[in-house]
């Protein structure tokens, strides 16, 4: 499995930024970066349920994802793709007497094999851990009031 994660403490209590993410029509993308192209819900748009779809672009490699939504827990938000072994967990947790949330998200899939996979999983992770911390930037800044970031 190859994996990518970032982590960052947010200044508001974990069901804030809990209902923040689970909207997927509206809210959520407020904080993609210009790696998500033609983003756009297929069913639902609120929770477990919701589809959406975009193409995912970095560097020179792009692929289209359909990503099912699954709230397995109060803490948790999955989003797994439809067409392959990729999803990504957002976790959300107390800190600071619950005034304040750590949200991490971390995505994961069967990397390839080969002297391809030997490079998919030393680069990948790297960049898609900067394009998740630069998704966390731009949660902390709408949540906290700084919505200029977004």
């Amino acid at each position: 499995m190859v994996r990518a994660a970032a982590e960052r403490v947010i200044a508001v209590p974990p069901a804030q930024a809990r209902n923040f993410l689970l909207d997927y029509r509206e809210r959520r993308p407020r904080i993609l970066t210009a790696n998500y192209q033609e983003y756009a819900v297929e069913e639902g748009g609120r929770g477990s349920g919701t589809v959406v779809r975009y193409r995912f672009k970095a560097g020179p490699r792009e692929r289209w994802y359909r990503m099912r939504v699954e709230t397995p827990a109060e803490d948790s938000v999955t989003e797994r793709d439809l067409e392959s072994s990729l999803s990504t967990v957002w976790t959300l947790r107390p800190a600071a007497g619950g005034s304040s949330t750590v949200v991490r998200i971390e995505t994961s899939w069967q990397g390839a094999r080969g002297i391809g996979g030997l490079f998919e999983r030393t680069f990948a992770p790297r960049a898609l851990s900067g394009i998740h911390r630069q998704m966390l930037d731009r949660l902390d800044a709408v949540l906290t009031g700084d919505g200029a970031a977004a």
